[in-house]
C-alpha cells in the first residue's frame, strides 16, 4: 500500500478514503475476490443468510456470492466514489444493497460478516469499538469470517498489522474462535502473513 497519501497530513476519516479513491490510489486491492474467502463461501449453505462486506472497496466477493445464488448482500463503504462504482457495477443483480455510510453508524442484523482489508484499515485504537459493532450487527449464531493481517508493517498504516495473540485476546469475549490460524491459501504476495479467522458470537 505504498501511496503519496502521509498520515502526518491526513486523518483516516472519509475525505482521507474518498481522495485516494479519486486518485486511484487503492494499493490494497488484489483485483479479484480472495481464494480463501471463496473456500468459506463454497461450503456456506444457506443461500438466504443476510452477509455483510464492511469497507468494501470494489467488493469483488459480490459477484461470487450471487452467481452462487445468496440473494441478501449488503455491502458498505465510506467512499461516495467507490459506492458509486459499486451501485452502477451491481444495479441489476437483485438482492445486492450497496451503502453509502460510516461502518459504526451502520444498523441492521446479518447471519455472516465477511472481513476483507476492513479491519487492517482502521487505526488500532478503534479495534475494541469494532468487535463490539460486529457482535452488535450480527445475529444469534452469527459468524465473521475472512482475513486479518499476522504481520507488522514498517510504517504506520493503513494497512495496520497485529498478531494472533493479539487477536485472541481482542475477540475471546464476545466471540467463539473457531479458527484463527495461518491461511494456507493466501495470494502470493501475502503468504505467510495473513490468518484466516471463523469467529461465531457468543450469546
Amino acid at each position: 500500500m505504498n501511496d503519496v497519501f502521509s498520515l502526518d497530513q491526513k486523518t483516516l476519516d472519509k475525505n482521507y478514503w474518498e481522495e485516494r479513491w479519486e486518485n486511484q490510489s487503492t494499493g490494497w486491492d488484489i483485483g479479484y475476490s480472495s481464494p480463501a474467502i471463496e473456500e468459506y463461501i463454497l461450503q456456506y449453505s444457506n443461500k438466504g443468510a443476510n452477509i455483510l462486506i464492511p469497507g468494501c472497496g470494489n467488493a469483488y466477493e459480490v459477484e461470487f456470492l450471487w452467481n452462487l445464488g445468496f440473494t441478501n448482500i449488503t455491502i458498505l463503504d465510506i467512499s461516495k466514489t467507490a459506492v458509486q462504482i459499486l451501485k452502477d457495477k451491481y444495479q441489476n443483480k437483485k438482492g445486492v444493497t450497496v451503502i453509502c455510510e460510516d461502518f459504526f453508524n451502520h444498523q441492521g442484523k446479518y447471519d455472516l460478516i465477511i472481513e476483507q482489508t476492513f479491519f487492517c484499515a482502521l487505526r488500532p485504537e478503534l479495534r475494541p469499538q469494532y468487535v463490539e459493532k460486529v457482535h452488535e450487527l450480527l445475529d444469534e449464531g452469527g459468524r465473521i469470517v475472512g482475513l486479518l493481517f499476522n504481520r507488522n508493517f514498517e510504517k504506520d498504516g493503513p494497512p495496520f498489522g497485529g498478531s494472533v495473540l493479539e487477536y485472541q485476546n481482542l475477540f475471546n469475549d464476545d466471540f467463539d474462535i473457531q479458527k484463527m490460524e495461518e491461511c494456507y491459501n493466501s495470494i502470493p504476495s501475502r503468504k505467510g502473513s495473513e490468518i484466516f479467522i471463523n469467529l461465531k458470537k457468543k450469546i
